[in-house]
């Protein structure tokens, strides 16, 4: 088991390469960063304070996920950006036999074409963790993001 500290640094790490893959536009690696059969949710605080499991974006396997990038980058067409994720401290429970869950707040910038910067969404990701070693370490058994703002003002292209 994973003593506390120790698995504070793994799962800031995690969270470091994981914005950094979707913040460098190399999304092909974002579903690396989940298990194989996973759940990719974002929503928003007050529908899930109310239980609802729709979302702006589901997906509940990694094929999902890898099909959402070829999308992107193959048929979807949406105004040219990229964000800059700001990330807070992790908030770290290791369970029996090591399992952890973390809620990681995040702010994330959307920068647009012309150089205009904006506050895009802000809120936490809900995580729960699964070691994966073959793969080289922790991979997202579950990632629901929990957006603050119940609208967002334009279609959410890329994954937050």
């Amino acid at each position: 088991m994973d003593a506390p500290h120790d698995a504070l640094l793994r799962v800031c790490r995690f969270n470091a390469a994981y914005a950094q893959a979707i913040d460098s536009d190399a999304l092909e690696r974002w579903p690396t960063f989940f298990a194989e059969d996973c759940l990719y949710r974002v929503t928003h605080a007050e529908a899930e304070a109310e239980g609802l499991p729709a979302g702006l974006i589901y997906a509940d396997s990694r094929a999902m996920l890898e099909d959402r990038v070829a999308a992107l980058r193959e048929a979807n067409i949406y105004e040219r950006q990229r964000y800059r994720h700001i990330l807070g401290m992790p908030l770290v429970q290791v369970g029996e036999g090591g399992a952890l869950q973390a809620e990681t707040p995040f702010l994330v910038v959307r920068i647009m074409a012309t150089g205009q910067s904006e506050v895009f969404a802000s809120g936490a990701y809900h995580d729960r963790f699964v070691d994966d070693t073959a793969a080289g370490g922790l991979r997202l058994a579950e990632r629901v993001v929990v957006c603050d703002s119940h609208s967002t003002d334009t279609l959410m292209a890329l994954p937050l």
